[in-house]
């Protein structure tokens, strides 16, 4: 469904009354491609050579004073003297970004010996929060912590996590805190536009919806997809499959013997494998029966952890291999009518965070998790218009998300080259002011 409020806030009239009335005036997202270069500051003393990495993004060097992108790096803030130095940095500029333009601030991992300088490093996260909040127009704000050894290895590392922050990909990411470590096996791809060339993707529901969007990003970045969904979705998954160049297998994620069966089918192992399928079945809980609890439950968290652990236990799962799971930012903030849905995607939060140190040293997997907010789908075009609204607006966008905002996000997730990102929830919400 068509956000006819986002249309009408993009006319002349539109911008007038709700300007004049102190209502939200969302921007087009830039889903194409960035206008503008980019501009490279520094806070504090740092060692870190990002030049060689900025320079592949594909961002010019900013010459107008218009930005698309700032990058600053804020590794070297060690105490409340030098955060000054992140205000005088972005002070002057942050109102020339371009509209849809990219903010991202590079920090350092916490001093467990320094409590002065993980103070500063702290406040970043707050000063990135709340810039993302009040900065407009479409634009984003992230924070990229770097937890590597060595500043070398940092700016390697982080190369995949900033040409996704600084592209229109991350559209609707924004607020969000990433962790980086060069602890994983990672590749630079010989193609940056088909990353995914020679590696096969397993997606669970993705027959439509997000799951569809999912798999025809990563088809479209190179990757050989195989669409998962239930056998009554069979002549959908087909279809999908055909268009996409892929293959189609119809199984019930729930069955007890799924992860062997995927297994099997799939002879040669996994790459990829993305955890989408889900349902709901709202209802408050003083109302709601032990069939709708156990049903969400067993779809949205208990299948996603049989077939990980059965996919990894046969070796199914490539070294070098992704696992992207779907969270919600329902299963972070908590919804109404939803303890079931919370519960389970809650759940997925926890499996990342366990599972990931484990997964990444034993299978050389990483794993990490999805959180969409408001996404644009038929099952949100079905929401009450008021919930609907509500939905739309709560978020420092003031709009929904896309299907292909998750998938894009998915697909940097799974990127060969996005190794040193493990056991990272990232939210897809466009700054969703619920949760934190």
């Amino acid at each position: 469904m068509a956000d006819r409020y986002l249309s009408f806030t993009g006319t002349a009239p539109g911008r007038f009354l709700t300007r004049r009335l102190g209502l939200p005036q969302p921007a087009a997202l830039e889903r194409g491609s960035l206008t503008g270069g980019l501009l490279h500051l520094a806070a504090g003393k740092t060692d870190l050579d990002l030049a060689p990495v900025l320079a592949r993004t594909g961002l010019a060097r900013d010459e107008d004073g218009r930005p698309a992108a700032v990058v600053l790096d804020a590794t070297g803030v060690r105490d409340v003297d030098s955060l000054a130095e992140v205000h005088a940095a972005l002070h002057p500029v942050v109102r020339s970004v371009a509209a849809s333009g990219r903010v991202v601030v590079l920090g350092a991992p916490l001093d467990p010996a320094d409590h002065h300088q993980a103070a500063a490093q702290q406040a970043l996260e707050g000063f990135t929060r709340s810039l993302g909040k009040e900065i407009g127009r479409g634009r984003t704000v992230n924070l990229v912590r770097l937890t590597t050894a060595s500043a070398a290895s940092a700016a390697s590392a982080a190369e995949s996590t900033l040409r996704f922050l600084l592209s229109p990909a991350s559209a609707y990411v924004s607020g969000q805190v990433i962790e980086v470590a060069a602890t994983a096996e990672s590749a630079a791809p010989d193609d940056w536009d088909l990353p995914l060339a020679g590696r096969t993707a397993l997606v669970t529901g993705a027959a439509r919806g997000i799951g569809a969007a999912v798999a025809e990003t990563l088809a479209g970045q190179g990757a050989q997809v195989v669409v998962l969904d239930v056998p009554q979705a069979e002549q959908e998954a087909r279809k999908a499959a055909e268009r996409l160049g892929g293959t189609a297998l119809a199984l019930d994620i729930t069955a007890a013997d799924a992860g062997e069966r995927i297994a099997a089918a799939l002879p040669g192992g996994l790459d990829v494998l993305i955890h989408n399928a889900g349902v709901t079945r709202d209802r408050r809980l003083v109302n709601m029966p032990a069939d709708r609890w156990s049903s969400v439950l067993d779809v949205n968290l208990a299948s996603v952890l049989r077939t990980t652990d059965a996919l990894l236990a046969a070796g199914a799962v490539n070294r070098g291999g992704r696992i992207v799971a779907t969270a919600s930012i329902a299963g972070l903030a908590g919804n109404a009518g939803q303890t079931n849905y919370g519960a389970s995607k809650a759940g997925i939060v926890g499996l990342v965070r366990s599972l990931a140190p484990r997964a990444l040293a034993e299978h050389g997997v990483t794993v990490n998790a999805v959180a969409p907010g408001f996404i644009e789908t038929k099952m949100t075009a079905a929401v009450p218009l008021l919930i609907r609204e509500a939905g739309r607006r709560m978020n420092s966008l003031a709009q929904g998300g896309l299907p292909v905002d998750v998938a894009e996000t998915t697909a940097w997730l799974a990127h060969p080259a996005s190794g040193a990102v493990n056991g990272q929830v990232v939210r897809v919400c466009g700054q969703s002011l619920l949760g934190a």
